[in-house]
């Protein structure tokens, strides 16, 4: 997989523009959202019960790719952070100019997973064990549920004779790596926390809820991740404290993500700097943005 990273460009943006109505590419698209807050993160509300503003930069995360698409790969930062920028404000986050009161550094990060959708059943070594048991007397019956192989032997004083297991483990060693995949984009796009808690229900009646995790973890999706961290600590400390997170995505078969990033996140918006308490899914609006230009108000060189 692919990382490109610019560390941090910080950046402010002048907005002159706000969500209005356009064309989406289905307005039934599902968006997942999670977002989670530190501890010690708390939004305070003025007397209208709205949020106190609070000031922000955008930072340069950058592109996290597993394979070639212009969808994704002909947005710059300047196209993702505009988007953004409009929902942001809705929730009182405003740009800053000034590192001196500047609140939060905004990293922000897109890209698609690449998912497993196409699954083992289609690779060498499951074809190959397949083709041992057609050649073979039927000892052994194979079934496959999730991840999971059952065996199910017939005559035992046949199987050793009739099966070779030499063409098992390496459909077993290629769900492991489809595991360990799955496992890896469960944590970009925040399904991770939802995959632990369902973990043991694919015994139970409940095992829908987990099967529907995984359909949606393999498909491959478009995402975007927002990390923002305390910026006067990293500015004049070069301390880094995550103060809140929010990761959104939806499924790429049938998508542009540049037509609906804007749908995405406003979809998100509400829980920007709040705990989702969970993953959570929400239908994306029909929307599109327009915000202003982008400025730069300052760099810090990458550590190694």
């Amino acid at each position: 997989m692919k990382l490109r990273r610019a560390w941090p460009v910080l950046a402010a943006l002048v907005w002159a523009g706000s969500l209005v109505g356009g064309p989406a590419a289905d307005e039934d698209e599902i968006t997942a959202v999670y977002s989670k807050t530190s501890d010690d993160y708390v939004r305070r509300r003025q007397a209208d019960g709205t949020y106190e503003n609070e000031s922000y930069a955008f930072g340069e995360g950058g592109l996290w790719s597993a394979t070639g698409d212009d969808a994704v790969e002909k947005l710059k930062f300047i196209n993702i952070a505009r988007t953004i920028a409009a929902p942001l404000s809705r929730e009182s986050y405003v740009p800053s100019h000034d590192p001196d009161k500047t609140r939060l550094l905004i990293m922000v990060y897109w890209g698609r997973t690449n998912g497993t959708a196409l699954g083992a059943s289609s690779s060498i070594a499951y074809q190959n064990l397949a083709s041992a048991q057609h050649n073979t007397p039927p000892a052994y019956t194979t079934t496959r549920t999730g991840h999971v192989i059952h065996v199910d032997s017939g005559d035992p004083s046949k199987s050793a004779q009739s099966f070779d297991d030499s063409f098992l483990l390496p459909v077993l060693a290629e769900n492991e790596r489809r595991d360990q995949a799955d496992y890896t984009n469960a944590r970009m796009l925040g399904y991770a926390d939802a995959m632990d808690d369902a973990r043991g229900l694919e015994y139970t009646a409940l095992r829908f809820r987990r099967d529907d995790l995984i359909d949606e973890i393999e498909d491959d999706r478009y995402f975007v991740v927002l990390m923002a961290y305390d910026f006067p600590l990293l500015w004049k400390d070069k301390k880094h404290k995550l103060v809140w997170e929010t990761r959104f995505s939806i499924r790429e078969r049938h998508n542009d993500f540049s037509r609906q990033l804007a749908a995405m996140a406003e979809s998100a918006a509400r829980y920007f700097g709040q705990d989702s308490h969970g993953l959570v899914r929400k239908h994306a609006p029909v929307a599109r943005v327009d915000a202003g230009e982008i400025k730069v108000i300052g760099t810090e060189p990458e550590k190694k």
